[in-house]
C-alpha cells in the first residue's frame, strides 16, 4: 500500500481511503478527497508505509493545511519529525539545505518564491527565556511557514492558531501523521 488517509470528525465518524500507487496519489481525485475531508473533519490522518510515500504525503499535507502556516510537531525521538519537515520544505521549494536546528534552535530557509520557512527544534531549550531572547514572536506570528519540533517543551508560548501535528510509529514500522486542524 502506498498510503492511507483517515479522517475523523468530532463525533467519531471516520472515512478511510487507501491509495496504492504514486500516480493515484498525484491526481486531482486525491486532492478533492483531502479537501472534502478537511472541510468536514477536524482530524486528518495519513498512514505511510515507506519513505517514498512521505514526500507525496508532504504535498497533500500542505494542501490539507490550506491557509495554515504554523505547525507544532509532536512525536517520540526518531519518529520522523525532522524527516517529514525536510519533505515539507522540499514541497515548498526550499533552496537551502534543510538540517535539524537542534543546536541552533531555529533555522531559516528560503524558497524560490521568496517564502520563508522557520524550523525550530526546542529539544535543548532549558527555559522559555531562550525563546524570548530569540524573538520567537516574530517567527510564530509571521505569515511565513513555521515548523516547531518538541513543542510540548514550550506549550505556554504556542499561539492558539498553531496546528498540532502528531507523528506515531506503528509496530509494523509505518508512520501515522495526524493533523488537528
Amino acid at each position: 500500500m502506498f498510503f492511507k488517509l483517515i479522517a475523523t470528525n468530532t463525533y467519531g465518524r471516520r472515512k478511510i481511503h487507501n491509495f496504492f500507487s504514486q500516480k493515484t496519489a498525484k491526481n486531482r481525485f486525491l486532492r478533492r478527497i483531502i479537501y472534502l475531508c478537511v472541510q468536514n473533519f477536524n482530524i486528518v490522518r495519513f498512514e505511510i508505509s515507506n519513505i517514498e510515500a512521505l514526500y507525496n504525503v508532504a504535498g497533500e499535507f500542505l494542501n490539507a493545511a490550506g491557509p495554515h502556516r504554523q505547525f507544532a510537531f509532536y512525536g517520540e525521538m526518531g519518529s520522523g519529525k525532522t524527516t517529514f519537515i525536510k519533505a515539507l520544505c522540499q514541497q515548498l521549494g526550499v533552496t537551502d539545505m534543510v538540517t535539524s536546528p537542534t543546536f541552533a534552535i531555529v533555522n531559516e530557509y528560503q524558497t524560490g518564491s521568496d517564502v520563508k520557512v522557520f524550523h525550530f527544534d526546542v529539544y535543548r531549550i532549558k527555559s522559555t527565556d531562550e525563546l524570548y531572547q530569540l524573538g520567537y514572536e516574530d517567527y510564530f506570528f509571521s505569515n511565513h511557514y513555521c515548523f516547531v519540533e518538541w513543542p510540548e517543551l514550550i506549550e505556554p508560548l504556542l499561539p492558539a492558531h498553531m496546528v498540532k501535528v502528531t507523528i506515531e510509529v506503528l509496530p509494523n514500522g509505518h508512520r501515522v501523521i495526524t493533523i488537528n486542524i
